[in-house]
């Protein structure tokens, strides 16, 4: 009787399937296919508006989009992490029913996230293990576990070290590891998002290598970047999203980045901005021999020194946990220095408070806009004040003037194109585009001397990025200086006069921006010795 039901879900589950393919015109089975896909968030927001598209197997398919178009929305349906409202999923012939991450990893579906889903203090071989069910002890040992990982390791060009704690590997290693953990796991379908955001050029490289060679295997790879260039180096075609909608698929050979970008925004963008001579003037940010610890007295910056001057840029380029963001801390005054100076505008700041730094001169856009930039819950107009509500004209004996507030709030909205219904709309509702152009109204509005921009395009689409470097370029002609912390190496050689690179809270090498060998930058963020 078991058989015999077994059976007749698996018909009605071949005519289901039949039926949607003809309902769509479609007359061959993809491996995946999503038809009709729609989701909704509370408020309105249609995150998905009937999305369908159709995958091969083998195919390294790219998934563009501006931030909100729907692409992430998307791969957490196809992961079971959100469930759609309407519309089917189909993968190599089967309706995905009930669809849970469980459901998704026994169907062979694996995803690499951009922040990476391991466990620092276990080694590689327990982060593989982790989420699989109980091993039977005369079935699955260690060594039958190292044994597949090496085959999958050698198969793939997936070099890893079993018994290396996470903690000791690279970001890149880390990277080789959620791969081989989706292998391990038999993963036919393979999510990436983001995954060239905190990679040296050298571990994109390797990283797009291994990405064909699993391709060739007959796995299928969803590919999620905002990199126009990265996508038509690895995909065979490219889905563009825009709010919500499919607007088309073209095969990568056809595809040029200036079609892209007005694909996904609607409108043209310009792709590569000018950076004009700029003299630059006296120095306005010197810093000498600067260190500082953070937690368990580990230190994190090593004698670092560099001098920004007016009317320019200098760009720290690094991979991410190489003292960046320490850098960032002891400028600003949140963690201490415990050697060193900092002198901004002929001025000692070393021992000062944040607000003595603010006063000094310095502007600060942090490298996470929501947790360290502004109050989400506060209003624009309250935000756009955090840093001078305590002067004239907002405060006047002691009294907050709210019409000051409200009329300052909107002559910086109208100056920095920020795209809200009103003043007292609560940050929290604004695209991220939008918050970032707030910080920065902020920020400029206090008349600084040196703008310190950390990460200031992550997260945002085309038009917001030129939008916020054009703003930078802008500063550095105002004669103001600009010490730019990214880790997108794009952002760096668009904007920066002179390049200073970090490794292991040290300053390994400046150079100006003049015809910058890429591969020899990457191999400086990597450790290597460079003469």
């Amino acid at each position: 009787m078991g058989k015999q039901l077994d059976k007749m879900l698996e018909r009605i589950n071949k005519n289901e399937v039949m039926n949607t393919y003809r309902k769509h015109g479609t007359s061959s089975m993809a491996y995946l296919e999503i038809c009709e896909v729609t989701k909704h968030f509370p408020g309105g927001v249609v995150a998905l508006d009937h999305i369908s598209l159709s995958v091969e197997k083998g195919e390294i398919r790219a998934i563009l989009g501006e931030n909100g178009a729907g692409k992430t929305t998307l791969m957490n349906i196809l992961y079971g992490l959100y469930q759609p409202d309407k519309g089917k999923m189909i993968l190599d012939g089967k309706v995905l029913q009930g669809h849970t991450p469980q459901k998704a990893l026994n169907l062979g579906i694996g995803m690499v996230h951009q922040n990476f889903m391991l466990v620092e203090a276990f080694t590689v071989l327990e982060n593989i293990l982790v989420g699989l069910p109980p091993p039977q002890p005369l079935l699955l040992t260690s060594t039958r576990v190292e044994k597949r990982i090496r085959e999958l390791s050698r198969k793939y060009n997936l070099p890893v070290d079993c018994q290396a704690r996470i903690s000791d590997l690279s970001v890149g290693e880390q990277q080789r590891v959620e791969i081989v953990k989706a292998l391990y796991r038999d993963a036919q379908l393979i999510i990436l998002d983001e995954p060239t955001a905190v990679l040296t050029p050298q571990e994109v490289e390797v990283l797009f290598k291994v990405l064909k060679e699993m391709a060739a295997q007959g796995k299928t790879i969803l590919f999620i970047s905002h990199k126009l260039k990265e996508v038509c180096s690895i995909s065979d075609r490219i889905t563009v999203l825009r709010a919500g909608k499919v607007i088309g698929t073209i095969p990568t050979s056809e595809a040029t980045h200036h079609k892209l970008a007005d694909m996904m925004v609607g409108k043209e963008v310009f792709l590569k901005l000018e950076r004009p001579t700029c003299p630059s003037g006296k120095i306005v940010l010197k810093v000498s021999e600067l260190s500082a610890c953070k937690s368990r007295g580990v230190e994190v910056l090593k004698g670092v020194s560099f001098v920004v001057r007016e009317g320019e840029i200098l760009g720290v380029a690094g991979v991410s946990g190489n003292g960046q963001l320490e850098l960032a801390e002891v400028l600003t005054g949140l963690i201490p220095a415990t050697r060193g100076k900092i002198i901004l505008s002929g001025k000692d700041i070393t021992g000062s408070l944040p607000r003595g730094r603010i006063d000094a001169g310095l502007a600060y856009i942090p490298g996470d806009r929501l947790r360290w930039g502004c109050i989400p819950d506060f209003s624009v107009a309250n935000n756009l004040v955090l840093k001078s509500f305590w002067k004239d004209p907002f405060t006047i004996h002691g009294l907050l003037q709210p019409q000051k507030i409200v009329g300052s709030a909107q002559r910086l909205i109208r100056e920095f194109d920020i795209r809200t219904p009103s003043s007292k709309v609560e940050v929290k509702k604004l695209s991220g585009g939008n918050i970032q152009k707030m910080i920065l109204a902020r920020e400029m509005s206090l008349g600084p001397s040196i703008l310190l921009a950390a990460q200031p395009s992550r997260g945002l689409d085309i038009a917001a990025t030129e939008y916020i470097w054009q703003r930078l370029l802008q500063t550095r002609e105002e004669k103001k200086g600009v010490l730019l912390i990214s880790e997108d190496l794009e952002e760096i050689l668009t904007l920066s006069d002179r390049i200073i690179v970090m490794y292991e809270g040290r300053i390994r090498k400046e150079m100006p921006n003049e015809n910058v060998d890429i591969n020899k930058l990457g191999l400086l963020m990597a450790g290597a010795e460079i003469g």
